[in-house]
């Protein structure tokens, strides 16, 4: 009779098999080097925005943008709730990006709000449905673009966008129906590993024609970097009321934003008079 210390004896085996069968390993040195911190390079602004080829709805959004800013509103800037600012301006990098490289998948990752990343770089086709995001949704490749037989470029696309979302702080907006496509061509300078190129090209109706900008990153010398968490919900002192922005004194006390605002309405709370004695 076949017994247990024979079925055991074939388990052990197949396993043992398993184990020894070829495995494909993946091979680092395939890929450039991008471990470390990197930093972005200028301040975080995306361009000029007198050059941005912004159509004329949206140079007008963009001017009435300035005037509510310059007014002490926040203009079309989103994030100053903590919403997510989204591709492409998380590419501005406001705290240490790392990359991640795998064989499926290559990650970006950065301790600000929601801005780390995802591109796969399996093969795969765009999904034929899937939940918009602020990241998007990035297919990428690495290609060997100087034929030495390395890759040295990921060249990526991202689409599958949600808003709202602005190029940076100064408020130029992206258009509000969310089709934007944008294609990256991410690289390392040929004699400079520690300069880390970043060719962005976003193509969105508020646009006249694909807006394309390079963006620059440096390593941090220390490879044992510290990494800074940027909590934006901790300590924001900013209270969106409707469509209004308002203050939070440091008392707790809700405060106007802008000179001469009005108070929000109080229909849901009961008005009680205050007597001084």
């Amino acid at each position: 009779m076949f017994g247990r210390s024979s079925v055991g004896l074939l388990v052990l085996t197949a396993t043992w098999s398993l184990a020894m069968a070829p495995v494909q390993a993946f091979d680092e040195t395939n890929y450039p080097d991008l471990k470390g911190q990197w930093l972005r390079t200028a301040a975080p602004r995306w361009g000029d925005p007198k050059t941005a080829p912004l159509t004329e709805e949206y140079r007008a959004i963009f001017e009435a943008n300035v005037k509510d800013q310059a007014a002490g509103g926040q203009g079309t800037d989103p994030t100053y709730t903590c919403l997510a600012p989204g591709m492409p301006r998380v590419m501005n990098v406001y705290e240490g990006m790392e990359i991640v490289v795998t064989p499926n998948t290559t990650h970006i990752l950065m301790d600000h709000i929601h801005d780390s990343r995802r591109i796969y770089t399996d093969g795969r086709d765009w999904p034929a449905d899937v939940e918009p995001t602020f990241a998007g949704y990035s297919i990428g490749t690495w290609v060997d673009e100087n034929g030495d037989g390395r890759y040295d470029t990921l060249v990526v696309e991202t689409r599958h966008l949600k808003g709202p979302r602005t190029f940076d702080s100064t408020g130029l907006p992206l258009h509000r129906d969310n089709e934007t496509v944008i294609k990256e061509r991410i690289f390392l300078d040929s004699t400079k590993p520690d300069l880390l190129y970043d060719e962005i090209t976003t193509i969105d109706h508020a646009l006249t024609q694909p807006w394309s900008v390079t963006k620059s990153y440096r390593r941090e010398a220390n490879r044992r970097p510290i990494w800074r968490e940027g909590n934006c919900a901790e300590g924001n002192q900013h209270v969106e009321i409707g469509k209004a922005n308002y203050f939070l004194s440091a008392e707790g006390y809700l405060m106007p934003a802008r000179k001469n605002q009005a108070p929000p309405d109080l229909r849901y709370f009961k008005q009680t008079s205050q007597t001084s004695k």
